[in-house]
């Protein structure tokens, strides 16, 4: 089964094992419940503290590495506050 529950808006978002996925997913699909999405993502054990001086930066390498037409996916483990998201767009 699930790991991991939680609604998030007008959602529910189980959280899983890779190697559960699959089952997990047919499970949901056999209730007869229908699923707005189905994806593996990699969520991070541990995060680490951006200082605000290194957010812009880290930021605009994140939206370069997304536009990349030969990346997928862009997994990553930081944490910025809202308050320095806040500071960064009033910056610009």
């Amino acid at each position: 089964g699930g790991d991991d529950m939680q609604i998030v808006d007008d959602y529910y978002e189980i959280t899983t094992s890779a190697e559960s996925f699959e089952s997990v997913r047919k499970s949901i699909e056999d209730a007869g419940i229908k699923t707005q999405s189905s994806e593996l993502t990699r969520i991070p054990q541990n995060t680490v503290n951006v200082e605000e001086k290194h957010c812009k930066s880290l930021l605009r390498l994140m939206d370069t590495l997304e536009d990349h037409d030969d990346i997928q996916k862009v997994y990553s483990n930081f944490d910025i506050t809202d308050e320095m998201v806040t500071a960064m767009e009033q910056n610009s």
